[in-house]
C-alpha cells in the first residue's frame, strides 16, 4: 500500500465580512462545525467613514502528525525523504459566483487555536473559539514577536528562507480542487522542529487588497456527509518491488545499462508474517549464484557449481544484498554468463546459509524484424466480491498476451505462465458515479505502481480509505511503448 490518508482533526472558516445589515462585521463569528470551508475577498459591498470596504474569509485546518510518527515507527509509511505529503481540499459547487484566475496561499499557522461549535456562515451570529480576532477564548492572534494580528497568525519561515512554509496553487476555472505538496512542512512537524498548529488557506496578499472581488471559493469541510470530499493529508510513495525471478534476463547490449540489472528478493516469512532474520536484522546479506540441475538442492551439494565471472561489477560470485523493509532483502546485479541458462541463488552471511532459491531460467533479449503490437488480457485471480474496511487486501493480477495460442500439448502439460508487464498502475473509482477515489498514480511518485514477482503483478490495499457499503471498480494501465494504455477490463468489489 503506497497511499495513506490522514483526516483533519479540526477546521474552521474565519472572516471579517459584514453581517446582513452591512454595518457590523462578523469578526467574532465562528463556523467550526460547518460542513463547508470558504475563501473570499469582496470589495465595495459597503462603505464607511474610511472609504469602501474590503471583506475577507480564510480557512484554518489541522492534522494530527503524531499519527504519522506512529505509522512511521510501525513501518506503515517510509522514512523522511521517501514519502510525499499532499494537502487536498475538494471543491464544493454552489449557486453563488465562483471566482476564476486567482491564486491561493497555504501557510503554517503559528499558534494554537480551537475549532469551535459555530455553524452560521450567513449572519455570523455564532460567537465561539477561533474567529477573525481570537485563536481561542480571549487569546488574540499574535505573531512570533507578540504583535496582535487579525485573520490568523502565520509562520513564513526563517529570515534566510522567507517562503519556507508558504505554498501556492493557481486556479484557472476556479472550480479546481486544491492539491499541494507540503512535504517539508509536515516533516518538520513530525520531527518536532516546528510546532504543528495546522494550515491556513487564503488568497494572496495582493488579491486580498485589490479592488476586484473574488467571491466565493468553497471547499468541503471535515464534517461533510461526502466521505471522499473531506479534507485529507495524503501520504504517497512508491513501494513497488520488481523481483526479476520470473523474467530474469542475460545482460545485453540491446538494452540500457540500467535494464541489465536484475533484482532478486528474499522474503523471510515466519508463521505468515514478514520477519527480519534475527542474526542479520537490517544489516547486509551476501548472495552467491550457482549453476545446477535440480531445484531445491541443498547449498554445498555437488549438484551446484559457483558461476565464476557471471556477475558484472563484483569481481566474484558474491553479491551484496540490502535490507529493504521488515523481512525483505534484495540484491541487484547484471548476469553475463551466456552458456548457463539455469541458475540458483543462495543467500548467506558468513558461513551461515539462510535460503536457496528455486531455479531461475535465464532469458535473452531479442530484437524483432517487425513492429510488435502488444495487447494483453488481464484478470484478478484472487478478487473477492466483498472486503472488510478493517483489512489490508492483496490483489494478484494475471496477464497474458491477447493473441497467445497454446498448442494442445502446452495446455495438457503445463500451467499457463503469467506475462510480466514491467510498469502497471491501478485506479479505483466509485461504481455509482465514476468518482475517482484513487486516480492513476503515475508521474514522478508512481504511488499506484504494482510490484511483481515470479507469480506476476500484485499490490496491497488498505480498505479503510474507502467509504463502507459502497461498490468500487478497479482498472489498470500498462506502459506500452512508452505510453500509458488503460486496459479494457474492470473488476468490481464492495467494501463493508
Amino acid at each position: 500500500m503506497s497511499i495513506k490518508r490522514y483526516y483533519a482533526t479540526q477546521d474552521n472558516t474565519i472572516t471579517n465580512a459584514y453581517k446582513s445589515n452591512l454595518a457590523t462585521r462578523g469578526v467574532s463569528g465562528n463556523m467550526g462545525q460547518s460542513d463547508i470551508l470558504e475563501v473570499f475577498s469582496v470589495y465595495a459591498q459597503a462603505s464607511s467613514s474610511t472609504g469602501l470596504s474590503s471583506e475577507l474569509a480564510r480557512i484554518l485546518l489541522q492534522y494530527d502528525t503524531s499519527a504519522i510518527s506512529t505509522d512511521r515507527t510501525n513501518s506503515i509509511i517510509p522514512a523522511s525523504g521517501s514519502v510525499n505529503f499532499f494537502l487536498k481540499l475538494y471543491d464544493a459547487e454552489h449557486t453563488q459566483t465562483t471566482p476564476k484566475n486567482y491564486k491561493l496561499v497555504v501557510s503554517a499557522i503559528s499558534q494554537s487555536w480551537e475549532e469551535g461549535l459555530g455553524l452560521d456562515m450567513e449572519n455570523y451570529t455564532d460567537l465561539d473559539a477561533s474567529n477573525w480576532l481570537t485563536a481561542s477564548g480571549v487569546t488574540k492572534w499574535v505573531d512570533d514577536n507578540g504583535n496582535v494580528q487579525t485573520g490568523g497568525s502565520y509562520k513564513t519561515g526563517s529570515d534566510a528562507k522567507p517562503t519556507e512554509y508558504l505554498f501556492t496553487q493557481d486556479f484557472d476555472s476556479g472550480f479546481e480542487n486544491l492539491e499541494i505538496d507540503v512535504s517539508h512542512l509536515v516533516e518538520d512537524w513530525v520531527a518536532g522542529t516546528v510546532n504543528n498548529y495546522g494550515f491556513g488557506v487564503r488568497l494572496t496578499s495582493s488579491l486580498e487588497s485589490t479592488t476586484d472581488s473574488y467571491y466565493t471559493k468553497m471547499f468541503f469541510a471535515r464534517g461533510s456527509q461526502f466521505f471522499f470530499k473531506r479534507p485529507v493529508l495524503e501520504a504517497r510513495w512508491d513501494n513497488s518491488k520488481k523481483d526479476n525471478r520470473g523474467n530474469f534476463s542475460l545482460s545485453s547490449s540491446l538494452v540500457p545499462a540500467s535494464d541489465n540489472l536484475m533484482k532478486l528478493y528474499l522474503y523471510n516469512t515466519v508463521r505468515g508474517n514478514l520477519t527480519n532474520i534475527p542474526a542479520v536484522g537490517t544489516d547486509k546479506l551476501r548472495v552467491s549464484i550457482y549453476s545446477g540441475s535440480q531445484a531445491g538442492a541443498p547449498a554445498g551439494s555437488k549438484l551446484f557449481s559457483p558461476i565464476g565471472g557471471g556477475v558484472v561489477a563484483t569481481g566474484d560470485t558474491n553479491i551484496t544484498a540490502s535490507w529493504v523493509e521488515t523481512g525483505i532483502y534484495s540484491a541487484s546485479f547484471a548476469y553475463v554468463s551466456s552458456s548457463i541458462t539455469k541458475i540458483f541463488d543462495v543467500w548467506h552471511s558468513g558461513s551461515v546459509e539462510y535460503h536457496t532459491g528455486s531455479s531461475i531460467s535465464v532469458k535473452t533479449y531479442n530484437s524483432l524484424s517487425y513492429n510488435l503490437d502488444q495487447r494483453y488480457v488481464s484478470k484478478l485471480t484472487n478478487l473477492r466480491d466483498i472486503y472488510s474496511s478493517n483489512e489490508t487486501a492483496r490483489f494478484r493480477l494475471y496477464v497474458r498476451q491477447k493473441d497467445w495460442s497454446p498448442t494442445i500439448y502446452t495446455v495438457s502439460s503445463t500451467n499457463i505462465e503469467t506475462s510480466i508487464v514491467e510498469d502497471v498502475y491501478y485506479k479505483i473509482v466509485r461504481s455509482s458515479d465514476n468518482l475517482a477515489v484513487v486516480p492513476f498514480g503515475t508521474g514522478s511518485l508512481n504511488h499506484t505502481r504494482l510490484s511483481y514477482d515470479a507469480s506476476g503483478s500484485y499490490f496491497d490495499l488498505k480498505m479503510n480509505i474507502f467509504d463502507t457499503d459502497t461498490a468500487y471498480a478497479l482498472s489498470f494501465a500498462y506502459v506500452i511503448n512508452g505510453s500509458y494504455v488503460e486496459q479494457p477490463e474492470t473488476f468490481r468489489f464492495r467494501v463493508e
